[in-house]
């Protein structure tokens, strides 16, 4: 049988890697990795915006009338690329595994991290139980934590992201 933190350098190896499945059986054991690949269409949703009242409007009076709408939307796209453009920068903690989210050992106990805390690479910034076994999850980056993206007791999947760090 895996130990645990074996499980998790497999999991670092198959998310680094080209590979979209991986199966290990031993000993009667096996484990199923899959990857799930995020699609962001956020370049050509704008350029679609742009171009479809120009086409669908051909009376120039007409077309008066939506021009202020094409630049709000414009404007409002811009905003949402940029949003996306300043995450893209920043590490992204994910879930090694699928299980329950908790950002303290105990509910009296404060929080492992919080926006602006500063960690570093064995820094623990919470825990994900699955199936009994509490795993305590690190930043693995030195940095600043920007976001907190899931909420304490929240079910999160394998590779959701958890933490967004400024590296």
């Amino acid at each position: 049988m895996l130990k645990i933190q074996e499980i998790r350098e497999l999991i670092k190896l198959i998310d680094q890697s080209s590979i979209d499945e991986f199966t290990f059986e031993h000993e009667g054991s096996k484990v199923k990795m899959k990857k799930h690949k995020e699609v962001i269409p956020a370049a050509p949703q704008a350029q679609t915006i742009v171009e479809q009242p120009a086409t669908l409007v051909p009376q120039p009076v007409a077309q008066a009338v939506p021009a202020p709408q094409v630049e709000a939307k414009q404007e409002a796209t811009a905003v949402v690329a940029s949003e996306e453009t300043g995450k893209e920068n920043l590490h992204k903690i994910t879930s090694p595994m699928v299980g329950t989210f908790y950002s303290s050992p105990s509910p009296d106990s404060p929080v492992y991290a919080k926006a602006g805390d500063k960690v570093n690479p064995d820094t623990v910034v919470c825990i994900v139980e699955a199936m009994k076994l509490f795993n305590e999850i690190e930043a693995e980056v030195t940095g600043e934590i920007v976001e907190v993206l899931v909420e304490n007791g929240q079910l999160v999947e394998y590779g959701q992201p958890l933490f967004l760090v400024k590296a």
